[in-house]
């Protein structure tokens, strides 16, 4: 099975596609740009600080749409994972691609941030609490499907194998959502989604905003992987008409 096999791209109608998403790229991005710093704008100069962390809390408006983004990518990555198990779809292995390699940077930067948040506050860049620990085996989750996809000259067995890992490794979404729950930890509940406890309107609505254009941002790399991915195949048929199988 090729990459992704002739007949979807011509279903597809590929000149077409990237004239439309031309335009779609650029509303992605804009999009995002603005969404993302209106959310940075109220929260780092609007927002109060806070009483006990001051300035350095306001990290969490990076830090926490990160988080949730990297969670909600996995999920999708898991889903089109089983999708592509089951149906052999390519749409659905190109789709775990893209969504692990723009999950990848999303949970790295969360780790990032976390560990700046942390270091004043634990006086550490890093400790193995279980929201910390959890959130560095998802990276690993996303750079063991990365490694597992392209390790195989054969790209559909390095999918199935890479999509087995995935399902697998959802495992691990809930113990990230749950763990200061589940354990006593040093990372602070969640202040946005725990039943008995709010946030205020001032410092969600940044967070929301930020979040809404990490979606957007997101949306804007799968369509430009997906174009980049079309333009390859296009060159590489017309080197190759007679490639049944490129």
């Amino acid at each position: 099975m090729s990459h992704l096999n002739p007949s979807f791209w011509m279903y597809s109608r590929p000149t077409q596609f990237l004239k439309a998403t031309a335009y779609l790229t650029r509303f992605f991005f804009l999009t995002s740009l603005v969404l993302v710093s209106i959310g940075f704008l109220l929260g780092f100069f609007y927002v109060d600080a806070d009483a006990q962390q001051g300035e350095n809390y306001k990290i969490i408006y990076l830090h926490v749409p990160s988080a949730w983004i990297c969670i909600l990518l996995y999920t999708t990555l898991a889903i089109s994972s089983f999708a592509y198990l089951v149906w052999q779809h390519p749409m659905a292995m190109f789709i775990s691609k893209i969504t692990s390699l723009v999950g990848i940077v999303f949970t790295f930067l969360t780790l990032i941030t976390g560990s700046l948040w942390g270091l004043p506050v634990w006086g550490t860049l890093w400790v193995w609490d279980a929201r910390l620990t959890s959130v560095l085996v998802l990276f690993f989750l996303y750079l063991g499907y990365i490694i597992f996809f392209y390790s195989f000259a054969n790209p559909s067995q390095g999918a199935k194998v890479a999509s087995i890992l995935a399902i697998v490794g959802f495992i691990n979404i809930p113990i990230v959502k749950f763990s200061v729950d589940w354990w006593n930890t040093l990372h602070q509940s969640s202040s946005v989604t725990q039943v008995n406890s709010s946030i205020h309107l001032s410092m969600l609505i940044p967070l929301l905003l930020v979040f809404s254009g990490f979606l957007m941002y997101s949306a804007y790399c799968y369509l430009i992987l997906l174009r980049w991915e079309i333009i390859s195949k296009k060159n590489k048929m017309h080197r190759f008409p007679n490639d049944k199988n490129p």
